[in-house]
């Protein structure tokens, strides 16, 4: 249960309260009223404690920037007080390296750092391999196996080393495997589902049916139902083998990629966000992928500092 969400206003209050208490700071009295917050209701004092352990996984992940930033929040708790210091924070945090990462992804079972690619062998055989900036919690404790996908994308070839059901459960439904071989991917619209082998089953949130995808299908399931089936892109799952390869896509798309993989900023200008690019690119390498550019496109590679580069017309 200390996994379980909380309502944002419950969050906003714990966070406000981490500010005010932080490095021993608060007076008596407001010392007092947390204790009757904290104590007030299970989910207070589950706030407050994925706050203790987000703060030990930042410090247990920090560079030299984010442990600089980290050391001076006093500094900016009395300059901006409040919730607007810590958006202030959050915001120079993910600029230092670690954008788009919620809260959920400190707190997971398992996860990857930008650039970071990871397989695992789970105890009943699954291979379990995670993308760039993924987060993962993995319950294999109850009647059955589960694998809770909160950011980011996985690769699952399920193991039989265990007869209890396998799911993988992300925020819009849950997805069965078949004795199969499949990538999830969280999206912005929803869950994208690709069966590589064998089939799934694929059950929306809010739905009571569920769908089987065969191999070579992919979908985009929300909440609410599953989009149209489509085929399964070549090369979806070459990231696993730390390689992308893309089809015509538009450069701009290709960047954006790419700078998943990366820290800093990596952008391109409208001059060329609409060439199209074919090929296969290093993601352990984006340096090399950038390069690997120019000698076919009328591109150059900008490099203002190792964390601001730029795709731009020759």
């Amino acid at each position: 249960m200390r996994h379980a969400p909380v309502s944002s206003k419950v969050l906003e209050a714990a966070i406000a309260w981490k500010l005010c208490l932080d490095e021993g700071s608060g007076t008596p009295d407001e010392r007092s009223e947390f204790t009757r917050w904290h104590a007030a209701h299970e989910e207070h004092a589950r706030a407050w404690l994925q706050l203790g352990m987000l703060d030990q996984r930042v410090n247990a992940a920090a560079g030299p920037v984010r442990h600089a930033l980290l050391q001076s929040r006093a500094g900016l708790r009395q300059r901006l007080g409040g919730l607007a210091g810590m958006l202030l924070l959050g915001g120079l945090l993910a600029w230092a390296g670690a954008p788009s990462l919620s809260p959920t992804y400190w707190l997971a079972d398992q996860s990857t750092s930008t650039g970071e690619l990871r397989t695992l062998r789970l105890e009943d055989g699954t291979l379990l391999s995670l993308n760039s900036q993924t987060a993962v919690d993995i319950d294999f404790q109850g009647e059955q196996r589960l694998i809770v996908l909160h950011q980011g994308e996985i690769s699952v070839e399920t193991g039989h080393k265990d007869s209890r059901p396998l799911l993988v459960r992300t925020e819009e439904g849950r997805l069965r495997p078949l004795g199969t071989r499949f990538l999830v991917k969280r999206e912005k619209a929803g869950t994208r589902l690709e069966v590589l082998q064998a089939s799934v089953a694929a059950k929306p949130q809010h739905s009571g049916d569920e769908q089987v995808l065969r191999e070579g299908q992919q979908v985009l399931m929300s909440a609410d139902g599953l989009g149209s089936v489509s085929p399964v892109a070549v090369g979806s799952d070459a990231w696993t083998r730390g390689m992308l390869v893309v089809d015509n896509v538009r450069l701009a798309d290709l960047v954006a990629t790419l700078g998943q993989y990366r820290s800093g900023h990596l952008g391109v200008s409208d001059a060329v966000a609409e060439l199209r690019v074919s090929g296969s690119f290093p993601l352990t390498d984006t340096d090399l992928a950038l390069a690997s550019l120019q000698p076919v496109l009328p591109v150059k590679i900008e490099r203002h500092t190792p964390w601001w580069v730029t795709v731009t017309a020759k």
